[in-house]
C-alpha cells in the first residue's frame, strides 16, 4: 500500500465537537478529496440540516444510518477506502465493531480512530487512568485483530480552544475566566503541547496527505507547547489588565480528582486529563508534525488561539 491515495473518504461522528472540524477541513482541503462521505444517524441529519446543507454544497454527500446496525454500517463501509472516526467519548466503545467491520468489508484500506487528544500511552502510568480505558481497548483490538486495514492516531493533546475555559464546578482544575479577569492556575505545572481545533482538522487533513508516513502509528501532533504562566501573560497582554490568579498545588488536585471519582462527580474526567497534562503527559522530545508536512507558521499561535477565545471562541458560521 505504499502508493495508496484516499479517494472515498467516510467520516464518522463528523458533526459532534471536534468532528466538526475534522469534516469541514477535509471538506475544504486544497486540492480536493475527490470523495467525502458523511455517515450519520437520522436524527442528526434532522437537527443539523443546515450545517449539512452547507457542507453538501462543498461537495460532502450524506449518509443516513444506525451506527449500531451491522447492515448500516457495511453498506457505508461499501464505497469507502479510508473511514475517519471522530465519535465523543460516550461512543468510542463502538469503534470496536466499526473496526470489525471496516477489517471485513474488502473495501475500507485505512481506519482513524477517534484518538484526538491525551496520549493514552505517554508513560508507564498511563494503562491505570481511568480515562484512557475505552481507547486502551481499542488499541489492544487493533494490535490482535487487525490485519489488512492501515490505522493511524493523531494525537493531540487538549484542544487550546476547550482547555482555557474552566470547568463549572471544578475551576480549581484550571481555565480562564474572561468576563471576570480570573485565572486557575495548577501550580508547578509542566509545559503542556496544545492543539487549537482547527489545527486538529489541518492535521488529520495532512495525515491523509501522507499516507506512508502515517500508516499503523501514533501521530504526535501539536500547535504550540508552553507553560500555563505563559498562557496568563498573553490573557493579560492582550486585554491590557493584570489578571486575579488563584493557584491550586498539584497535590491538591491529585486529592479533588481522587473525591470527585468517588463521588461519581461528572467533573472526575476533567479533573484526572488536566493532572495528566500538569504532570507533562503532553511532551515529547519531539512531535510528528513535520512527518506529515506540517512546518514552521502552518500551525495556529498562542497568540491567535488567545485572541479567539477573548472573542468568544469559533462560530457556527466559521464551521
Amino acid at each position: 500500500m505504499a502508493d495508496f491515495t484516499p479517494f472515498s473518504i467516510l467520516v464518522i461522528g463528523g458533526t459532534g465537537t471536534i468532528g466538526q472540524f475534522i469534516t469541514s477541513s477535509i471538506l475544504r482541503a486544497q486540492p480536493h478529496f475527490p470523495s467525502v462521505t458523511l455517515f450519520t444517524s437520522p436524527t442528526t441529519a434532522r437537527t443539523k440540516a443546515a450545517q449539512l446543507a452547507k457542507w453538501q454544497a462543498l461537495g460532502l454527500k450524506v449518509k443516513v444510518g444506525d451506527i449500531s446496525s451491522e447492515r448500516d454500517v457495511a453498506a457505508a463501509f461499501a464505497d469507502a477506502d479510508t473511514v475517519v472516526s471522530a465519535l465523543g467519548r460516550g461512543a468510542l466503545q463502538l469503534q470496536l465493531d466499526l473496526l470489525r467491520l471496516a477489517e471485513a468489508s474488502g473495501t475500507v484500506r485505512w481506519f482513524f480512530p477517534s484518538e484526538y487528544g491525551t496520549d493514552i500511552e505517554h508513560n508507564d502510568r498511563s494503562p491505570d487512568e481511568r480515562p484512557h480505558q475505552v481507547k486502551l481497548a481499542v488499541r489492544r483490538y487493533v494490535r490482535e485483530e487487525v490485519k489488512r486495514v492501515r490505522v493511524t492516531y493523531v494525537v493531540t493533546g487538549p484542544y487550546f480552544d476547550m482547555w482555557v475555559g474552566a470547568l463549572p464546578g471544578a475551576e480549581l482544575a484550571g481555565g480562564f475566566v474572561t468576563e471576570k479577569k480570573e485565572a486557575y492556575l495548577i501550580g508547578g505545572s509542566e509545559k503542556v503541547g496544545f492543539c487549537t481545533m482547527w489545527d486538529v482538522g489541518k492535521a488529520v487533513v495532512a495525515a491523509l496527505r501522507h499516507p506512508s508516513a502515517s500508516f499503523n502509528k501514533a501521530l504526535k501532533v501539536q500547535s504550540f507547547v508552553v507553560a500555563p504562566a505563559v498562557v496568563l501573560a498573553e490573557y493579560e497582554r492582550q486585554t491590557g489588565a493584570k489578571w486575579s490568579v488563584t493557584e491550586t498545588p498539584l497535590e491538591t488536585i491529585r486529592k479533588l480528582e481522587t473525591e470527585a471519582w468517588a463521588e461519581g462527580s461528572p467533573v472526575a474526567t476533567g479533573f484526572t486529563l488536566r493532572r495528566i497534562w500538569a504532570e507533562g503527559g503532553t511532551l515529547y522530545e519531539e512531535n510528528d508534525n513535520a512527518v506529515i508536512g506540517l512546518g514552521e507558521g502552518d500551525m495556529e499561535t498562542l497568540e491567535t488561539g488567545v485572541r479567539r477565545a477573548l472573542g468568544g471562541g469559533w462560530t457556527e458560521e466559521e464551521v
